[in-house]
């Protein structure tokens, strides 16, 4: 038995696969590019394009525009909110940092995307909005 997975199954997977294996990278030795390139590129998107990208359906172009322009300061504000929040329970580590981001991740890659306001913009038939 073969099992097919559509284009969206296939991205909520890695995505939701991105973070485990950033925080698998961390067992490699301390300054090889192998560690630090995955880390870094889960940090900076991973959370965000969890959030903003799993779409039900394809969005608009203004949509999809306006979720790459977030993508990053969502994952950036997500990483800091949890690592203060880890600094403020005395239990910051790589591990747990790193964990709890995947675990977030993962959630939010079974969830549908975060609505955007560009999605919905221009949504009424041109016949519509010229009739003012």
């Amino acid at each position: 038995m073969q099992l097919v997975l559509d284009s969206r199954t296939q991205i909520r997977v890695a995505l939701a696969a991105s973070g485990w294996l950033a925080l698998g990278a961390t067992a490699l030795p301390g300054g090889s590019p192998l560690r630090w390139v995955p880390v870094l590129a889960f940090v900076a998107l991973g959370p965000g394009l969890a959030l903003l990208f799993p779409r039900p359906a394809a969005p608009r172009p203004g949509a999809r525009l306006e979720a790459l322009a977030l993508v990053a300061p969502l994952s950036l504000a997500l990483a800091t909110l949890t690592a203060t929040a880890l600094f403020v329970a005395h239990a910051f580590s790589t591990a747990v940092f790193l964990g709890a981001l995947a675990a977030f991740t993962t959630v939010a890659a079974l969830l549908p995307g975060v609505p955007l306001p560009a999605a919905t913009r221009g949504a009424a038939p041109p016949e519509v909005r010229g009739s003012r």
